[in-house]
């Protein structure tokens, strides 16, 4: 029970995405938060992550939490208007169009500059940089939530009490695992090779001009291209740099730690160097080889949740939906969960925060479980594995109706998203 006279407070776990659009939302709503994060300083600047796709929908929530002129996102990201999907015959080193769909209307963004756009429009003293969360526990089963932290320069532990606790811990979330010991991800089968190239300097270089000349939408065109048991992605991000995935299917390896990104050695890439000059086309292979620090993740998705609030404890992002990343998905379900989360609260109002998350579930889970599974689906489609209703898929001798299904806008939900129960129950 809130006070009088004092604002609902709301400890928020993670730094994130997920941590930093979800106290947007809640600042709006009229909440003090506080949010925790391991790391010891903001990424601004960094060269931390990679590229992700903003749909219209997240490109309005954001510009409605952020201080910045209507123009500001705009000039911050690449149009990404086109969706190509292309086939690779891996032995004549040549690829054809499959399908090429004009309507995609997202922007790309690197996640670092997302990451700084929406935290330097933040006061800067709600977040506590190298906290590292150790626990927590609701007082007297719906009281306030008890969050112990440590803090990293000091090795001192310390309490902080809030109303709400908001688990933007991630995929392995740690506050999940409280209420769901038994809970376990899965593993998709295959791995993710990931790289951005800074061709700044080099805009000139036979890189630059062989890449453009094989792929000549880049700039506004996501391309995939597919071949036997495997695809990769590419398209442009802003301050000239081109992002590219490539998806390998190999055994689950052990996953150490609190992350699915794995350091890798100066052998694992040659090697993945040398895999690329036998798969894609040469254009392709030699931009991924002058990619400085590539990294490796392993791919994880979870079936989808039952539940994703419990007393005064809720789950935002891939703590609620851990999802694979086929769709350029991830990060809008994850601004949408924390807009949807921030209206419900706003009117639900505190004494009613019961009802504010009770909405906020049967708002989000008809959404994101549809979108978990499509992405599920998809990925596997596209890494040639086996479905239960269907054949491998074979890019090459692919028929059209077959190649409907790997079109993005055919995704659960795809252009928009309800804001509020009432508009999904209206929708059904």
């Amino acid at each position: 029970m809130v006070g009088e006279g004092r604002k609902p407070k709301a400890v928020i776990v993670g730094g994130s995405i997920g941590g930093i659009s979800s106290a947007h939302a809640l600042i709006l709503a009229g909440w003090d938060v506080l949010v925790l994060e391991k790391t010891t300083s903001p990424p601004t600047g960094s060269p931390t992550g990679a590229g992700l796709g903003l749909n219209s929908l997240s490109q309005q929530i954001i510009q409605s939490w952020i201080s910045k002129p209507p123009q500001f996102l705009h000039n911050t990201t690449h149009p990404l208007t086109i969706d190509q999907n292309l086939v690779t015959d891996s032995e004549k080193k040549v690829n054809r169009t499959l399908t090429r769909d004009e309507s995609l209307n997202f922007r790309a963004a690197h996640w670092g500059d997302l990451h700084g756009v929406l935290y330097e429009s933040l006061p800067p003293q709600i977040f506590l940089w190298g906290h590292i969360f150790l626990s927590f526990h609701v007082a007297n089963e719906k009281g306030p939530v008890i969050v112990k932290a440590k803090v990293v320069k000091t090795g001192e532990v310390i309490e902080i009490v809030g109303d709400l606790l908001v688990a933007a811990d991630g995929c392995l979330s740690s506050i999940r695992r409280k209420y769901l010991p038994d809970f376990k991800l899965r593993y998709s089968g295959y791995c993710a090779w990931r790289g951005v190239l800074d061709f700044s300097e080099i805009e000139n270089s036979e890189t630059i001009k062989g890449i453009k000349k094989a792929y000549p939408d880049l700039g506004k065109c996501l391309y995939f291209d597919l071949a036997s048991g495997t695809h990769s992605v590419l398209y442009e991000l802003p301050n000239k740099k081109l992002n590219w995935i490539w998806y390998v299917n190999q055994p689950e390896p052990e996953v150490k730690g609190t992350s699915v990104t794995t350091k890798v050695t100066s052998d694992m890439i040659q090697k993945m160097h040398q895999e690329a000059e036998k798969i894609w086309i040469p254009e392709l292979a030699k931009v991924m080889k002058e990619t400085k620090e590539p990294f490796l993740n392993f791919i994880y998705d979870s079936d989808p949740l039952e539940k994703i609030f419990w007393d005064n404890v809720v789950l935002v992002g891939e703590a609620a939906h851990p999802t694979t990343p086929h769709y350029l998905r991830s990060t809008n379900m994850t601004i949408l969960d924390a807009a949807v989360l921030g209206k419900c609260i706003e009117k639900w109002g505190t004494e009613m925060l019961e009802s504010a998350l009770e909405e906020y579930q049967l708002t989000r889970l008809p959404v994101t479980s549809k979108q978990v599974l499509h992405a599920r689906r998809l990925g596997r489609i596209k890494q040639g594995l086996v479905l239960p209703d269907r054949d491998p898929f074979d890019p090459k001798s692919a028929r059209q109706e077959e190649c409907q299904e790997i079109i993005l806008t055919n995704t659960p939900f795809f252009n928009d998203a309800p804001l509020s129960f009432a508009s999904v129950t209206s929708s059904i």
